[in-house]
């Protein structure tokens, strides 16, 4: 006796629901791992407004490493005279860094030899991969010129920087854009976060070179 369709219907679902679970099962595990640049995918694409304000930030007195593999303290390397711009990157960055660091390269283009009157400072936020090698590979990269310097150093002491800077969340993965400018030693900072723009950045130099 040939037994009722719908009994048909129901002997082919048993047979076929093991595998289509296994198959749901399985596309769970094979799915691609959370991008760790999403944080900064997101940022490109939809790039947070610039902001402007003033604080009172007082570099830490730690040492540090140029990129020409000399040790210095930190807070006597800004304190030259000189207006200083600074900003903390990474050079395995893929999103914002390079952003920034066109930023500062277009800021020492317009500037011309007047770009020699400010110390143009970037620090990483990757101690433990950016050897001063690797820091002077990227700022060959970006064609920094002597007044424009790179840092790294021992974590801790990285670390203790970001923090006296207000840039420090956790993980690099979590950074965001900040360029700060201070016009003289014991003057307040300006902070700009976000995306600033040359045009911003040189506003803010610009206006101190004139005073000098």
């Amino acid at each position: 006796m040939t037994p009722p369709r719908r009994v048909l219907r129901r002997l082919a679902w048993a047979a076929l629901a093991p595998g289509l679970l296994l198959g749901s099962v399985g596309s769970s595990a094979d799915e691609t791992p959370a991008d760790p640049h999403a944080h900064h995918h997101q940022m490109m694409q939809a790039p947070p407004p610039v902001s402007r304000r003033m604080a009172n930030y007082v570099a830490p007195e730690v040492m540090l490493v140029r990129s020409d593999g000399v040790r210095v303290n930190f807070a006597h390397e800004l304190d030259d005279g000189r207006p200083v711009l600074l900003d903390f990157i990474y050079t395995t960055c893929t999103t914002i860094c390079p952003v920034m660091s066109q930023t500062f390269a277009e800021v020492q283009k317009r500037l011309g030899p007047e770009a020699a009157r400010v110390k143009m400072v970037s620090v990483s936020i990757d101690p433990e991969q950016d050897t001063p090698t690797r820091l002077a590979q990227y700022a060959r990269r970006y064609e920094a010129g002597p007044q424009w310097s790179f840092y790294t150093g021992a974590v801790d002491a990285d670390v203790q920087v970001q923090r006296a800077f207000d840039v420090y969340r956790g993980d690099k993965m979590n950074h965001s854009p900040a360029t700060l400018f201070r016009a003289a030693p014991g003057q307040p900072w300006v902070r700009l976060d976000g995306f600033a723009t040359p045009d911003a950045v040189l506003a803010e130099v610009r206006t101190q070179i004139a005073q000098k």
